[in-house]
């Protein structure tokens, strides 16, 4: 009984440690890790959102950008920080959901160094392709690529991305034989995709939509669950009886692993209030981000829903980047 009584007494000075770390956060600037260079979706959420939470909690939000390791670098030192929110890393499903079965040595574990504040936004992946390929549409591509000797080829944004995968889901649910033709970034191999040096490739909208609105490339198909605003007359893959093809970059905050519930209840208000602004939630919108800002909790049971779902994948593919 003593013992118990020990224990309860140590445990009410850090109870009231976390209540007071909540209570005054944020007390000096934020840092906010993108690990991925300036001038990309990632790094366009961040400083979006960043912004309009620098005005609410009158501190600044200073974005640095730490590209390299397939997010890898971002992420181990955003899990090396200090856990009082004033570091945050902006972390996709590359880093939270495949880069733990892509490699099989780690710098960072998404589970056991890293916890989850909220999904700020999805990034639905398309199905494009550029003017080398003559399929009208969706299913047309799809026999196309089956009764090709050797498969068709696909350009992605780099090996291991939402994009690569989302094409080997195509494959997989499908029953296609293609070729993987990686890029270093979106932006080359939408360039080659225009160029008609490659066929086909999955993009997401905030990348492809300019290329699409001109003409340059078209799109065929949308790995959503339903048909995109942006894109009213593209069907979804359910529409064409592949209903398992959903995939999407998601774009989430998360902090190092012990930072106390109650701080990261206090960050995920804040940057959940700025994603709901009207005048923010507008620029996502338009630049081809699906906004969301959801709790702690719903974030961590979808990223082990797509774990689950991603990771098989992977596996079942032998997919490797060692």
């Amino acid at each position: 009984m003593k013992k118990l009584l020990s224990a309860c007494l140590l445990a009410v000075p850090l109870l009231a440690t976390s209540h007071a770390m909540a209570q005054t956060w944020p007390a000096k600037p934020i840092r906010w890790v993108v690990p991925y260079p300036a001038g990309g979706g990632s790094d366009f959420l961040a400083r979006t959102i960043g912004q309009a939470l620098s005005t609410q909690v009158k501190q600044p939000v200073l974005v640095d950008n730490k590209p390299g390791g397939n997010t890898a670098i971002g992420a181990s030192d955003v899990a090396r920080s200090a856990p009082d929110a004033y570091t945050v890393l902006s972390a996709d499903n590359g880093t939270l959901v495949f880069n733990p079965v892509l490699y099989k040595s780690l710098s960072y574990s998404p589970t056991r160094d890293l916890a989850p504040v909220t999904l700020m936004g999805r990034f639905p992946m398309i199905l494009v392709v550029g003017p080398g390929n003559s399929a009208a549409n969706a299913k047309d591509f799809i026999a196309e690529a089956k009764a090709k000797a050797g498969g068709l080829n696909y350009a992605s944004a780099g090996a291991g991305s939402p994009h690569h995968l989302a094409m080997e889901l195509l494959k997989s649910e499908a029953g296609l034989a293609m070729v993987h033709v990686p890029y270093k970034g979106a932006a080359p191999a939408l360039a080659d995709l225009a160029g008609g040096q490659v066929p086909a490739m999955m993009i997401d909208l905030a990348s492809g939509a300019a290329f699409i609105k001109s003409g340059k490339i078209r799109a065929l198909a949308v790995a959503s669950p339903k048909r995109l605003p942006q894109l009213p007359d593209v069907p979804t893959f359910a529409e064409l009886g592949h209903k398992n093809v959903e995939a999407a970059a998601l774009v989430g905050m998360v902090v190092p692993a012990a930072t106390p519930a109650d701080t990261i209840a206090a960050l995920n208000k804040q940057v959940v209030a700025a994603i709901q602004d009207p005048a923010v939630n507008k620029r996502l919108v338009d630049f081809g981000v699906e906004p969301v800002g959801d709790t702690p909790a719903q974030f961590a049971a979808l990223l082990k829903t797509e774990s689950a779902k991603w990771q098989k994948l992977i596996r079942d593919l032998n997919i490797s980047l060692d």
